[in-house]
Formats: C-alpha cells, sequence, structure tokens
C-alpha cells in the first residue's frame, strides 16, 4: 500500500495488488471537523484529482472517509463564518475546483458512503459515477435552511439521478435522507451493511479495473458527453468514442484474449 498526501486533510493510498492496483483511493481525511471542506481542504482536493486524472495507471477512483459517523458534513460554515463578503468571493474558485476535480475525473468513480453526507458532502458523492452507501447513511442537500443553494453541483446532478420534480422537493424541503429511503429513491446505488461500504466499493472499483483501461474511459466519456442530448447527437458523442478505441491496442489485445481463452493483458493505448 502506497499513500501520498495532498496537504493536511487528504490522502491518495494505492494498493500494490495486480487489478486493485489500478485502483486509487481518494480519501477524506479531516476527522476532527467531519470532513467539512475548508478553503484548505478544497485546494487538497482539485490537486489531487489533478494528479489522478493525469495518471495513466488509474483506472478508478474510489472516494472514502476516515471518519467513523461521517462522509463529509459539507462546507466549513465555522470558517465561512469569519469570512467576509470579499473572502466568500475569493473562496468560490477554490471550492468549484474541489467539486468539478472529482467530476471531471476521467476514469469511473465510485463514493463509499457512510453516516453523514450533507450538503457539499453529498454533492462530492454526486460527482461520483456510482454510489455505495452503508446503512448509517444520511443524505441531503440542507443548503436553504442556512441561506443559500447547493453550489458544488447539487441542482444539476441530482435531478440527473432522481428527476426534476423530486430534486426540487429534496431541495426545497432541505430534508435529510436516512439510507432505506435514499436507496429507495435512487440517490445513492447499492445499499450495503453498516461498515461495509468501503470494502464492497473497493471490491466492485477492482472488479471494474481489471477491464480495459482505454474502454473505461471511452465508455465515461460517452456516458458524460451524451447525457441531456437528443438521441441522434447522442449516438454521434457514442460513435466517436468508439472509433477512439476501435484501433487500439486494447481492442487487439481484447479480442485476442477472448479467442486464446486467457486474461488480457491491456496495453493501455
Amino acid at each position: 500500500m502506497s499513500e501520498e498526501r495532498f496537504g493536511e486533510f487528504v490522502v491518495v493510498r494505492r494498493d500494490g495488488g495486480e487489478d486493485a492496483g489500478h485502483v486509487a483511493e481518494l480519501v477524506l481525511d479531516r476527522p476532527k471537523a467531519m470532513n467539512a471542506v475548508s478553503t484548505e481542504m478544497a485546494r487538497s482536493i482539485a490537486g489531487a484529482c489533478a494528479a489522478l486524472g493525469a495518471d495513466r495507471d488509474v483506472r478508478v477512483v474510489v472516494l472514502t472517509s476516515t471518519h467513523e459517523r461521517a462522509f463529509c458534513v459539507g462546507a466549513d460554515l465555522k470558517e465561512r463564518n469569519s469570512f467576509t463578503d470579499a473572502d466568500l468571493l475569493r473562496q468560490r474558485p477554490l471550492a468549484r475546483a474541489a467539486y468539478t476535480g472529482v467530476l471531471e475525473l476521467p476514469v469511473p468513480t465510485i463514493a463509499a458512503v457512510h453516516g453523514f453526507a450533507l450538503g457539499g458532502g453529498f454533492e462530492l458523492a454526486l460527482s461520483c459515477d456510482l454510489i455505495v452507501a452503508d446503512r448509517t447513511a444520511v443524505v441531503g442537500l440542507p443548503e436553504v435552511s442556512v441561506g443559500v443553494i447547493p453550489g458544488g453541483g447539487g441542482t444539476q446532478l441530482l435531478p440527473r439521478r432522481v428527476g426534476a420534480a423530486r430534486a426540487a422537493e429534496l431541495i426545497f424541503s432541505a430534508r435529510r435522507l436516512q439510507a432505506a429511503e435514499a436507496r429507495e429513491l435512487g440517490l445513492v446505488d447499492a445499499l450495503v451493511e453498516e461498515g461495509r461500504d468501503r470494502e464492497e466499493a473497493l471490491s466492485l472499483a477492482a472488479r471494474i479495473g481489471a477491464h480495459s483501461p482505454v474502454g473505461l474511459r471511452a465508455a465515461k466519456r460517452a456516458l458524460r458527453l451524451g447525457h441531456g442530448l437528443d438521441l441522434r447527437a447522442g449516438l454521434e458523442v457514442e460513435d466517436a468514442a468508439w472509433r477512439s478505441v476501435a484501433f487500439s491496442g486494447d481492442r487487439a489485445e481484447g479480442v485476442a484474449a477472448f479467442n486464446e481463452k486467457r486474461k488480457p493483458q491491456w496495453p493501455g493505448e
């Protein structure tokens, strides 16, 4: 297991296993504040995502937390209480960079959620492709209750998961959802036993990471760029992604391995 720290509050871990070695764990590590996202922590998340996005060995990223009772409780309101308007305006690009850093990772991403995932904390999870939650999870976007709106992608990402009317109800009411209801409504994708969110997310990531890195990146690109387009335009996005992989070394190796009944050795190009 290797670790690289980005500032005081963010760690990137890499396992040495064959398939797990292509999985990177992006760890939120500010336990004294339940991973509240301060200016420094936002800067670190963005820096870690930039490094992960540039690492061609990474095929999957799992977002986890070191706090026993929280994934992330959102923005650091204690810090913001001391801000002037000018301070808040200066912080905004740094905060956005953290959320868009996760959202724009070019590989599949999985959030492992337990305990509180509220406000910006839930937006970090929503920025991932998949969310695995344990039965202690409590999620929600309560920003209107403190005079703001979800500003880390929540107003755009939540309706893409659950539809416009459901997202409106959840955002306007600022209510928190327990794990079972969150799973029922589609706010999370998998519900696992207490304490198993990280383990299950890493296991899923290892299975995903066994596949073609070229294929995974192209599939994610097609999914993200095609979402919201009309069918004809979406199929053009898909065709462009197909062309980017059809003549790749990974495609040649995948077909050869299938016919030779062996495990592929992906060249990653």
